[in-house]
């Protein structure tokens, strides 16, 4: 049961990190369909340039995680209320009052 629950906390995450990556990612099409015309940039410039925009959404996402934990979610926690707990820590970030009590994990 506990492995089923990981799994669609995992499957949820990756969703929700990739709705996020995705005005960036759009944005790196566009700066890529714009350098394709361009052919000065080399092979090893390209993969720099794809280094350095992996470390950026990493350092954001991770910023963005260790946000929430400071206010009040466990990723690692009692996932039953879910949802809830994630939303509350949000609120809590944003500087607004959490709408239910957090769900406290064991």
């Amino acid at each position: 049961m506990k492995f089923k629950q990981l799994s669609v906390f995992v499957v949820s995450a990756g969703m929700a990190l990739s709705l996020l990556s995705l005005p960036t990612l759009q944005a790196h099409a566009a700066t890529t369909d714009a350098g394709a015309s361009d052919s000065a940039m080399s092979k090893q410039e390209m993969k720099a340039q794809k280094k350095a925009d992996r470390k950026a959404r990493r350092a954001k996402k991770n910023a963005e995680l260790s946000k929430l934990e400071k206010n009040g979610y466990s990723p690692a926690g009692n996932q039953t209320n879910y949802p809830q707990n994630l939303q509350n820590a949000e609120q809590k970030a944003n500087g607004q009052k959490p709408t239910n009590a957090p769900a406290v994990a064991p």
